[in-house]
């Protein structure tokens, strides 16, 4: 029996395997596998901050004998501009307004009521305006949501009054509804105000 030097059998075992590690590591040679792309989740939206509007939001409200009465509007500031006339940008005379800015303005009621004597049914309604020089018409629009008044119909009123326009000494920078308990809506912009009462 031939002997073998540990030497030699340590070798004949570890070169094999030293070939075939070296045969299984890439060379800096070999094509580099597809990278496989991530799916990133898409950035959630923030709700927009209304209150950071050069026209923001306001609520006015009042509980008037018993009827919750609220109005959801936007408060446009005059910067120098004519609040109504016929060539203001603001609230053109004869053309229906949103009453405010942004969306258009809401009127909601929780009991019937009646509006300068004429009925409403209790929800919320689109109020739009049209200014007049002496006598506005205040209309309420069945359909609530909407923005300015671009997509308004008159088919879609519900009610129409006119009131009277009057000139005030102390003007309104921006524009400001109030309700009080007693029912009356006053709406106010530059040296105009005009009013109705919900009985």
């Amino acid at each position: 029996m031939k002997l073998f030097s540990f030497a030699a059998l340590a070798g004949a075992v570890l070169l094999p395997a030293a070939a075939a590690m070296a045969q299984a590591m890439p060379s800096p040679n070999d094509p580099k596998p597809p990278v496989i792309g991530t799916i990133t989740a898409p950035a959630k939206k923030m709700p927009e901050d209304k209150s950071k509007r050069p026209s923001p939001p306001a609520v006015a409200k009042a509980d008037v004998r018993g009827t919750e009465v609220t109005i959801d509007y936007s408060r446009p500031s005059l910067k120098g501009r004519a609040a109504f006339g016929d060539k203001s940008p603001l609230a053109p005379v004869g053309e229906v307004w949103r009453t405010g800015a942004n969306e258009a303005t809401t009127f909601t009621v929780s009991k019937p009521v009646k509006i300068n004597g004429q009925s409403l049914a209790a929800g919320t309604y689109g109020l739009f305006t049209i200014p007049g020089p002496s006598e506005w018409t205040v209309i309420f629009n069945k359909t609530a949501k909407q923005w300015g008044a671009f997509d308004y119909k008159a088919a879609d009123d519900v009610l129409r009054v006119k009131v009277p326009a009057k000139q005030v000494a102390t003007p309104t920078e921006q524009f400001t509804i109030n309700v009080d308990k007693s029912g009356k809506v006053a709406m106010l912009w530059g040296t105009t105000e005009a009013d109705f009462i919900v009985k």
